[in-house]
């Protein structure tokens, strides 16, 4: 695809994703909002603040009793996570446009122009490589690879010792897909991607050669639009299944070792599920958190009272699921029956990506650069 298409089709996928959380509206009850504002708030352990985004989003990291924050302007800032004392700073003449990575002792960002930094936990820079196209999701390294994922559908693996390409997957991309962070999970030697029209990649993470390949989602309809059905988050993986779902398609479970198809139901999300030994949490779409059982793919429980249809992917923190929502809000669940325990605001402006478990609590950033950190400790 020549630059020139390749810029209609991101300009279209934007609006499409614009369109996909503004097409309906939702009312809520006077009663139901009373309720939200009469539950316990979250204890805020410290508030912090970076550069404000405006078409990126990040994702907070904890590593090492230290937790890491990246903005637009293409600051790197690493904090003290008892207390959120600054302990450094980078500050760069790149546009980042996704992270904070880690692993392999690296924290990684990636930028709008396709380069990949890699920093260590002092801040000073190790490496810097270059990719095909934009990155949107953060990097991750395991294994002494970096696996970085490009807004053109491709894939690669990085040596995680210099930044040198090793290996890259080329994914299918039709063309009208949601712009998405979708990004990939690393686990048990592979790498595991979900992709535009619902398919589902298990690769090598030593070479990329692909394992094995599941369909998630079937596309239905007739129109483009009504037969998308991407997959916009990264998978989750235990011991003996991987689990993904597609936006307007399905939640599915298949065994981790050959992709035969576990359970399936249908779902739609776009931002996201997590698992633990019982259940997979899903936030799906008109701003419903859903449970299944992770064996039988059985529904648990929903939960669609938090005054918001544009949720977070789900994270898992002890007995608590964290979501945040596109007015600044975060909320925690009770993990065996959904019901909201406690829910604080934050600078009112969207939370776009999960929140990152902390050693007693869990840390978000808004898409205005507050970076805050709560306690789950009653």
């Amino acid at each position: 695809m020549n630059p020139f298409n390749m810029r209609i089709v991101e300009a279209m996928s934007t609006q499409l994703s614009d369109m996909f959380v503004t097409d309906e509206v939702i009312v809520y009850e006077k009663e139901e909002l009373d309720a939200l504002k009469s539950v316990d708030r979250i204890p805020l352990k410290w508030k912090n603040k970076v550069s404000e985004n405006e078409i990126a989003s990040f994702y907070v990291v904890y590593e090492n009793d230290a937790v890491y924050s990246a903005d637009e302007a293409g600051k790197l800032t690493k904090y003290e996570v008892a207390t959120g004392k600054q302990l450094w700073q980078v500050k760069t003449k790149h546009r980042f446009s996704a992270g904070v990575g880690i692993g392999e002792g690296l924290i990684l960002v990636g930028t709008f122009k396709g380069e990949i930094l890699a920093y260590n936990e002092s801040g000073h820079m190790l490496w810097q490589a270059s990719v095909t196209s934009e990155i949107l999701s953060p990097p991750q390294a395991q294994n002494n690879i970096v696996v970085v994922r490009t807004v053109d559908g491709r894939v690669f693996g990085l040596d995680a010792i210099d930044g040198k390409r090793k290996w890259i997957y080329q994914g299918a991309t039709p063309s009208l897909t949601v712009r998405s962070t979708a990004g990939i999970t690393l686990a048990h030697g592979a790498v595991f991607a979900g992709f535009p029209g619902g398919k589902m990649v298990a690769m090598s993470l030593f070479n990329g050669n692909v394992g094995w390949e599941a369909a998630v989602s079937h596309p239905r309809g007739v129109t483009e639009l009504e037969r998308m059905t991407d997959i916009t988050s990264a998978p989750v993986v235990n011991d003996r299944l991987v689990c993904a779902v597609a936006y307007q398609g399905r939640v599915a479970c298949f065994a981790i070792n050959d992709g035969t198809q576990i359970w399936t139901r249908e779902s739609s999300s776009s931002a996201g599920l997590a698992m633990d030994s019982d259940y997979v949490y899903v936030t799906e779409d008109k701003g419903i958190v859903a449970a299944y059982d992770l064996l039988s793919g059985a529904s648990v429980w929903k939960q669609s009272k938090l005054g918001s249809k544009k949720l977070t992917k789900p994270v898992i923190k002890g007995q608590y699921i964290v979501v945040g929502d596109d007015q600044g809000n975060v909320n925690l669940l009770r993990n065996y029956d959904g019901v909201l325990i406690a829910r604080s605001a934050t600078d009112g402006s969207m939370i776009q990506n999960p929140a990152s478990p902390l050693p007693d609590g869990f840390a978000i950033q808004t898409a205005k650069g507050g970076v805050y950190a709560y306690s789950t400790q009653f």
